[in-house]
């Protein structure tokens, strides 16, 4: 890109610094709207998949050891046992036998 093509034009030039080099270049919207990466938190419980609970292995308040399971969730014909990430206790359960969930929906805090 010529050091004039940015001016002038309706579309807004931007500039990326990427590994010491600055770029001039246009950015679609897929892109000027993706989400951020952030780290995650080990001690929320989200859905992988869309699907029903089937069965509750703990209840609120219960003491979990890392890789106990929590819960049974039918997606696409499959039976995924939900296990805990880490070890604590169960401070909300967001879910109940017979529910269904979306991608991304919170089942479960721990403490």
């Amino acid at each position: 890109m010529k050091k004039n093509d940015c001016e002038g034009k309706k579309k807004r030039c931007r500039s990326l610094l990427i590994e010491g080099t600055k770029y001039k270049t246009y950015l679609n919207k897929k892109y000027e709207n993706r989400k951020f990466w952030k780290k995650k938190d080990e001690k929320k419980i989200f859905t992988f998949i869309p699907g029903t609970v089937v069965k509750l292995y703990v209840k609120k308040g219960q003491l979990v050891k890392k890789g106990e399971p929590l819960l049974l969730l039918e997606a696409m014909k499959m039976r995924n046992i939900i296990t805990s990430p880490a070890e604590g206790k169960i401070r909300k359960l967001k879910v109940k036998e017979g529910g269904k969930l979306k991608k991304d929906h919170l089942m479960a805090e721990l403490e």
